[in-house]
């Protein structure tokens, strides 16, 4: 497959972006190199190797959920930038 500037031109329309001149020719390429890549993986012979759906055996390995131990406020509030002697100070972002 090769990428004309149809092509490109319809992939930018998909993507509301604009490719500038030699933004252009280096996109173009690129996307060759992408394709030429894929056709070259289509090459390799897979007859016989089942799908690989997983990395490992492994499924749902979850741990325990169990509660342990609380942060003192004082232990929290330590490394803060700004704080009371209760709370973290932040900057405001609610504007009336």
């Amino acid at each position: 497959m090769q990428i004309t500037d149809e092509l490109l031109n319809k992939v930018a329309a998909l993507c509301k972006l604009e490719f500038p001149g030699e933004t252009r020719e280096q996109l173009r390429r690129d996307f060759q190199r992408m394709l030429d890549f894929v056709d070259l993986l289509q090459e390799v012979d897979t007859e016989g190797v089942a799908p690989l759906v997983h990395m490992t055996e492994s499924v749902n390995c979850t741990r325990e959920d169990q509660p342990s131990g609380t942060l003192s406020r004082e232990a929290a509030l330590k490394n803060a930038p700004q704080k009371d002697e209760r709370y973290f100070r932040v900057p405001k972002v609610i504007r009336q």
